[in-house]
């Protein structure tokens, strides 16, 4: 699944999620590093412990971020 992200500078997020875990988080554009690290750190959670660890993170004064935003987009699809 790839979602747009709104607000930081990575522009997407893709990823998987097969037996109820995430598999395969891949962001586009931004810290790269960064980014490369919070992929490998959730590989194998569950969406709800994604949610749990990653929501409220805020980059700057932008109010969100990569992270945040990637837990508002998986809480919205646990609820659907």
């Amino acid at each position: 699944m790839t979602k747009l992200l709104h607000g930081t500078c990575a522009t997407s997020v893709t990823w998987e999620v097969e037996d109820g875990r995430l598999h395969n988080v891949v962001f586009a554009d931004g810290c790269n590093g960064n980014l490369k690290g919070i992929s490998r750190l959730v590989e194998g959670l569950t969406p709800k412990e994604v949610v749990e660890r990653l929501k409220g993170v805020l980059c700057g004064d932008k109010g969100t971020s990569c992270p945040d935003q990637f837990a508002r987009i998986l809480e919205q699809s646990v609820r659907a």
